[in-house]
């Protein structure tokens, strides 16, 4: 069956595949291929609206089986930020490392670095709405470390972890991560459906 993910990110496309192509009776189509070339305006004030709206706008455009997500990182010592925001912390266009570099400005000679990711996953199917939550705190660290993943990955270590995101094996992120753990939220729900 199709299940269109509402997003252009070709990394959260690879890691969505990676983990609920084995494991259901789906195919996964990002909006590229679903023929929604446009992006969809964030225009919600929290995570979860974000989620919503992006699968709403593509149940109410294709009428299948879609989800979306997003994520946000939340820095204590920041209030939260950039949180709804992370995306686009260093502005409009930025590029994931003018994200990190102007949250470790932001953090520059602050000792607290602790930060949790979170991730909410809206699916929408026969047109009932259902969310699913993952989270993981972790410290950010002073500089990048690793090459792998994507986003704020280089500066940020999981609790109980001596890697960053982006140091982890993917299968070993997948199994931790916020994301990740939305995603088995949400893939023990499609085996129900």
């Amino acid at each position: 069956m199709k299940l269109i993910f509402a997003t252009h990110n070709s990394h959260k496309l690879e890691e969505i595949r990676d983990i609920l192509t084995p494991a259901t009776r789906y195919t996964i189509f990002g909006l590229n291929e679903a023929g929604q070339i446009s992006p969809i305006d964030e225009t919600g004030t929290t995570i979860a609206e974000n989620a919503l709206i992006k699968a709403r706008f593509i149940w109410e455009k294709f009428g299948v089986p879609c989800f979306s997500d997003d994520t946000g990182l939340e820095v204590e010592a920041l209030g939260g930020a950039p949180g709804v925001y992370s995306a686009r912390y260093a502005g409009v266009g930025c590029s994931y490392q003018d994200n990190v570099d102007l949250l470790l400005k932001g953090l520059h000679g602050i000792s607290n670095r602790k930060a949790r990711f979170l991730t909410v996953i809206a699916l929408i199917i026969d047109g009932q709405e259902h969310l699913f939550e993952g989270e993981v705190r972790g410290d950010i660290l002073f500089a990048n470390r690793g090459k792998g993943g994507f986003g704020y990955d280089p500066v940020f270590q999981p609790e109980g972890f001596f890697q960053t995101f982006a140091e982890m094996p993917a299968d070993l992120k997948n199994s931790i991560s916020h994301r990740g753990k939305a995603i088995q939220k949400l893939m023990a729900f499609l085996a129900t459906v």
